[in-house]
């Protein structure tokens, strides 16, 4: 096992991985903006380093500054997290020559699964089922384009290759609209990916998104741990995460995560990872493959029994997966709730000072949060500021819990969307289960 590790992050994910670390007797160095030196996991790591200004691009995002961390503190590897340079295979690439660990996939396999077009073909190659459409580049050909989208069947999506957290994709339902809407997809993927390639699937109209958790080992070993349901989403981003997703039958959980733990091992994957996909109609449709833990791995964790930071720790060390699949047990049902500094009705950020912080508490409950009395909430990141999990013994039970504990939870000093997750939680049809990706934006009054 590691000795010392630095940990890329900050917030509550970086707070979860120095947790994980103490189990394992592992020594913490905390890398951290200006306006980070008052976080949690800072004050609580072994040592800590600024790597620079508030500005994501300038600390971060700043890899030279990330490694030199590792270099004056002697760590041997760095976790990045989920967002930042998690995803990022040019800075995995160059943990490595830096002679570091990465604590993810190898740089070839990030690259791979990043490029939406290449990660399409890989999967279909391994056998997992994907959305109908081109699995090549569009061409510079309006002719084709505009065949290649009868073909299909409108609505068609058309989605930037590199592209990810809900941007770069543009639904078009009319033949007049198309080569318009390929033409601005293009744009907007080379301004925010620096790669303009996109590409063309069936836009499924009312898909709810299932995702499986999967670890893999240097030992050819893989496993997954079951399937959460994510469709409760604001502008592409999850709001409310569970597991196991409802109406999801045994049968199709068995056959669905071999199959991904298959293909982890036939793309030679490392780490913990997510196959996300649609769901629709009883039939499955990949859409991506994130490298990475993901913000919602505690209700996987909660009804498993499993800690999925631990393991990625173990296995980037050199170990075989603790657990085989045939010792996989789910028990009970868990939601998360995401807690964001933000106004609940205009979901605009509010950054500022924590005046007064209470944690509920009680059966099932979990709370991961990097805030305290008297933290200042920044401007200078994604806003939020904790999640709350609440396991049961079923669903209807989860859910009671979830709305105990976010009537319980205080944070004063600045605006959140507790009111939203306690609308969401009243809510007849998410009681129901089942609802697909666009019920909370209609819910809103969004589309």
């Amino acid at each position: 096992m590691f000795d010392k590790i630095v940990i890329a992050n900050r917030g509550e994910i970086a707070l979860r991985i120095l947790r994980a670390c103490r189990e394992l007797g592992i020594k913490v160095v905390a890398v951290h903006s200006e306006a980070d030196r008052d976080l949690k996991h800072v004050r609580l790591a072994d040592e800590s380093v600024c790597i620079g200004p508030a500005p994501s691009i300038d600390s971060y995002l700043n890899i030279p500054a990330i490694i030199s961390a590792a270099e004056v503190t002697d760590a041997e590897a760095i976790h990045p997290g989920y967002g930042f340079l998690s995803e990022n295979a040019d800075f995995s690439e160059k943990v490595k020559q830096s002679g570091f660990v990465f604590i993810g996939p190898n740089p070839d396999t990030i690259r791979m699964m990043g490029d939406k077009i290449s990660a399409k073909n890989a999967m279909i190659a391994a056998g997992i089922p994907c959305v109908p459409g081109n699995n090549d580049p569009l061409s510079d050909n309006p002719k084709k384009n505009v065949k290649l989208a009868q073909e299909i069947g409108y609505p068609v999506i058309i989605k930037a290759a590199g592209g990810g957290g809900g941007r770069g994709m543009r639904t078009v339902h009319t033949e007049a609209a198309l080569l318009n809407a390929i033409n601005m997809t293009k744009a907007e993927a080379a301004t925010a990916f620096n790669n303009s390639t996109v590409y063309m699937e069936k836009f499924l109209e009312n898909p709810r998104h299932i995702e499986f958790q999967v670890l893999a080992d240097a030992h050819g070993n893989a496993i997954h741990l079951g399937e959460r349901d994510c469709s409760m989403q604001r502008r592409h981003q999850k709001v409310v995460e569970e597991a196991p997703a409802p109406g999801i039958t045994d049968e199709q959980r068995q056959q669905m995560g071999e199959r991904c733990a298959k293909a982890c091992i036939d793309i030679g994957y490392l780490g913990a990872g997510t196959f996300e996909f649609l769901y629709e109609k009883g039939e499955f449709f990949f859409i991506e493959m994130n490298t990475r833990v993901q913000v919602e791995h505690p209700v996987t964790e909660m009804i498993t029994g499993f800690d999925i930071v631990k393991e990625q720790l173990r296995i980037a060390a050199g170990m075989p997966l603790s657990i085989k699949q045939d010792e996989v047990k789910f028990t009970g049902h868990a939601i998360e709730c995401r807690l964001n500094a933000e106004d609940p009705k205009t979901f605009m950020p509010c950054p500022g000072t924590i005046e007064q912080f209470h944690m509920p508490g009680g059966p099932g409950i979990r709370c991961e949060t990097h805030i305290y009395n008297g933290y200042r909430v920044p401007p200078y990141y994604d806003s939020m500021i904790g999640k709350l999990i609440a396991h049961g013994e079923d669903r209807t039970s989860a859910i009671a819990r979830m709305n105990t504990a976010l009537s319980e939870i205080i944070i004063d000093g600045i605006k959140t969307n507790i009111p939203l997750q306690q609308d969401i939680m009243n809510d007849a049809a998410f009681a129901a289960g089942g609802q697909n990706i666009h019920y909370l934006e209609k819910k809103l009054g969004i589309v």
